[in-house]
């Protein structure tokens, strides 16, 4: 889990001692502690092992080239790159970055809201491990991957259970440690997303489920395909105009 460098969300516990340790290391315990003081369990382990059998039926649905959005240490681009896939990780954290890469996967310190490369060329865009809530703003979260991905392109994301519609400031925590500095974040079910997405250039194209975790497929409009934001349309419809030299 990763969050972005902009004023709305610095770099902060992503640079912290308790989240830097719990990463290089692989283990917990590390916890989300939300608004109303309630600490959500973060599975560094998980993050930190190999793709498991949930996270195939994510890549399995992958399209050309992927970038992941907040990658943490990177057992999903690595597990892309060993299977002859271009896939690129990206996060904020300088450890998890160092992990992602010896690990075996391509993985830049940048955040989802820097200048990228490829931007409007990646075929698929992954949110996965709570990742939706990177800003704490789901709708302009939702915007910037449409701008990343091309037209066409393919949004995994992986849904907060149960089905939540929550922004607050958060802390990262481990064990009886002190919490850190604050940051904005959210937790967003299907019904939540699904209603970003309709506002954002998004189109809902299915939902999963697999060891107890959810994941939706979301795809933008192609080219030549009409959309109901009127900027979507115009942008799409510029995209086909025929060059005059």
């Amino acid at each position: 889990m990763s969050t972005a460098e902009s004023p709305e969300t610095s770099p902060g516990p992503w640079h912290e001692e308790t989240y830097t340790v719990a990463v290089t290391s692989g283990l917990g315990p590390l916890f989300l502690q939300c608004a109303d003081g309630a600490r959500v369990p973060l599975d560094v382990e998980r993050w930190s092992s190999t793709a498991d059998a949930a996270d195939m039926t994510v890549l399995q649905r992958c399209e050309k080239s992927v970038l992941d959005i907040g990658c943490g240490p990177g057992r999903l681009v690595a597990a892309l790159s060993k299977s002859g896939r271009t896939a690129l990780g990206i996060d904020i954290s300088p450890a998890a970055i160092t992990r992602a890469q010896g690990a075996g996967g391509s993985a830049l310190h940048r955040s989802v809201f820097d200048p990228l490369p490829s931007e409007g060329q990646w075929g698929t865009a992954l949110l996965i491990d709570g990742n939706i809530g990177i800003g704490g703003n789901p709708g302009r979260l939702l915007k910037r991957v449409a701008e990343i991905v091309q037209p066409g392109g393919l949004l995994l994301a992986e849904v907060s259970q149960p089905d939540v519609d929550e922004r607050f400031n958060a802390r990262i925590e481990g064990g009886d440690g002190p919490a850190g500095t604050t940051f904005p974040w959210a937790r967003t079910g299907i019904t939540a997303l699904l209603r970003e997405a309709r506002g954002n250039g998004w189109t809902y194209v299915e939902q999963w489920a697999a060891h107890q975790r959810t994941f939706v497929a979301l795809r933008t409009a192609a080219p030549g395909t009409w959309a109901l934001r009127t900027g979507h349309y115009r942008r799409l419809r510029s995209a086909q105009r025929p060059s005059c030299d």
